[in-house]
């Protein structure tokens, strides 16, 4: 019980703080891809055009955050699962 009651505590003390910083900044959450574009941009001099486009592109980048951790979970699945075969295999 003593467990679960600091599991919990360590939770609510990480919500708290993502929601204080998320609440009093303006922040906006991107990735090193939207950066590059716009170094590529600045050392071209805008003449760059990409080889090539995707075939779709989320809606909003909160679900491309969400298909990222997904792809994330997935494959640390698939990784966990073969470590744990190959130790059992083992032993």
């Amino acid at each position: 019980m003593k467990g679960e009651l600091i599991v919990l505590a360590i939770i609510l003390v990480f919500t708290a703080q993502f929601l204080y910083v998320s609440s009093n900044t303006d922040a906006e959450f991107g990735g090193a891809d939207g950066e590059a574009e716009g170094v590529i941009e600045e050392i071209t001099d805008g003449k760059y055009e990409p080889i090539a486009e995707p075939l779709w592109e989320p809606p909003s980048g909160e679900i491309e955050s969400l298909l990222f951790g997904l792809q994330i979970a997935f494959g640390a699945l698939i990784i966990g699962y073969f470590f744990g075969y190959y130790q059992k295999s083992r032993g």
